[in-house]
């Protein structure tokens, strides 16, 4: 009984194209208006995707990759803006690189978030460096 019906449909549809009328082509489904990957990323306070970048970057920091693990201290820095470690790490990174401006803006954040944590000593030694280095 199958063939039966499909040979009735074949028929039908040779009819229809015979009398010059085409068939509907399917919809193609409507192209968004904007690009998603082109939005601008919004970021809201997530510490624990600041931590996972923070994470992620101590590993390409020690790998030696300094690129990668600034540009994941910096996505840190914006998951959790008053966090004090990825601006340290950042200005680290950013020191490797020979990224004297963008380190010391990183070291100057870090002593305003924790003037009195233990590493703040050292992180002014750091700034001082970074002040002195050529542009």
């Amino acid at each position: 009984m199958s063939r039966w019906l499909a040979a009735a449909l074949l028929c039908l549809m040779s009819g229809a194209l015979a009398a010059g009328q085409e068939p509907k082509p399917a919809q193609q489904p409507q192209a968004p208006e904007e690009d998603e990957a082109e939005k601008p990323k919004e970021y809201s306070f997530n510490p624990l995707q600041a931590e996972k970048e923070l994470r992620v970057g101590n590993f390409y920091f020690h790998k030696g990759d300094y690129r990668a693990a600034a540009l994941r201290f910096t996505e840190a820095t914006k998951w959790n803006p008053i966090a004090p470690e990825p601006y340290l790490r950042l200005g680290d990174a950013e020191e490797k690189q020979r990224s004297w401006k963008a380190a010391r803006e990183a070291y100057e954040k870090f002593l305003e978030l924790a003037p009195d944590d233990k590493r703040a000593a050292e992180a002014r030694k750091k700034l001082e460096k970074v002040s002195k280095a050529k542009h």
